[in-house]
């Protein structure tokens, strides 16, 4: 595959892919971060000639990809959520579109200006706690996560992207109660994931996603229980839960927020696909 050009090099990625089962798009990512080139760089260059050397890298990540399944954004380190780049590795679970929904939602709910304080519970790679911190500066963060290998990811990427969160390591709010802090907006995707369904996962997201952050018991449930639950001690009167869920969950979990927030209002919002996907809580 030595002189090609950067559209032939492109092709014989894409198709090599697709007879494999895999997403054809994953070509371009991969290419674009070999070149080192933005996405209107990268399509005014179709025609010039990719190094040799550059393309023998470029296929190894494509095939061993389409041998193992290993992510795409393990094999450049780092995955794209609301338009800033966060470092990703084994240790956190990569973003994903509906987890942005889930950000879009809690900030056009906040007060704008009145101070107010957000806890992102199990935050992995960070993403929901900096991109908080960066979008609503009037807010104070906390982040929590029992892995430590996550809050050191966590960290690294508050640092580069410039925000001001608050990391605590534990189980979800421990690290609160223990610290006896009260919230306003609690915002979190636990894992949800009942293992029974562990089967029928696409082997990119069972065999490289950490399993702490995808694999809850009680079929999926638990996370909830445990952090509704400890809500009851930090969450201030008039506060909100925000929670990403499995589409077919939001029975559940609303029964779980009733049980412990009787006079709460709570909501089911969908997602871009029409599923259930965020359920809200608003305390009296």
């Amino acid at each position: 595959m030595d002189s090609l050009k950067q559209y032939e090099v492109l092709q014989w990625a894409s198709l090599f892919l697709e007879e494999h089962q895999r997403e054809a798009g994953v070509a371009q990512i991969l290419l674009q971060h070999h070149l080192g080139k933005g996405r209107a760089q990268f399509y005014a260059d179709m025609q010039e000639k990719v190094p040799e050397t550059l393309v023998e890298r470029f296929e190894r990540d494509i095939k061993e990809h389409a041998r193992t399944g290993v992510p795409v954004q393990h094999l450049i380190g780092e995955e794209i959520f609301f338009d800033r780049s966060f470092k990703v590795t084994r240790d956190v679970l990569i973003p994903r579109p509906e987890t942005e929904e889930l950000v879009q939602h809690v900030i056009k709910n906040a007060p704008k200006e009145a101070p107010i304080t957000i806890v992102d519970v199990g935050t992995g790679s960070g993403i929901i706690g900096i991109t908080l911190a960066l979008e609503l500066p009037h807010a104070t963060v906390y982040a929590t996560d029992i892995s430590p290998e996550a809050l050191a990811i966590a960290k690294r990427n508050a640092t580069e992207l410039g925000a001001a969160v608050n990391f605590l390591q534990g189980n979800f709010l421990q690290p609160l109660q223990d610290a006896d802090v009260k919230v306003d907006v609690l915002v979190s995707n636990p894992p949800y994931i009942a293992r029974k369904e562990a089967a029928s996962l696409s082997d990119t997201v069972k065999n490289f996603d950490p399993e702490l952050a995808l694999f809850a018991d009680e079929e999926g449930l638990a996370a909830y229980k445990v952090i509704t639950k400890q809500a009851t001690a930090i969450l201030r009167s008039g506060g909100s839960i925000a929670y990403e869920i499995g589409h077919e969950q939001a029975g559940e979990v609303t029964t779980i927020i009733k049980k412990e927030f009787p006079s709460s209002h709570v909501s089911t919002v969908k997602d871009i696909n029409g599923k259930d996907r965020i359920i809200t809580a608003a305390l009296s």
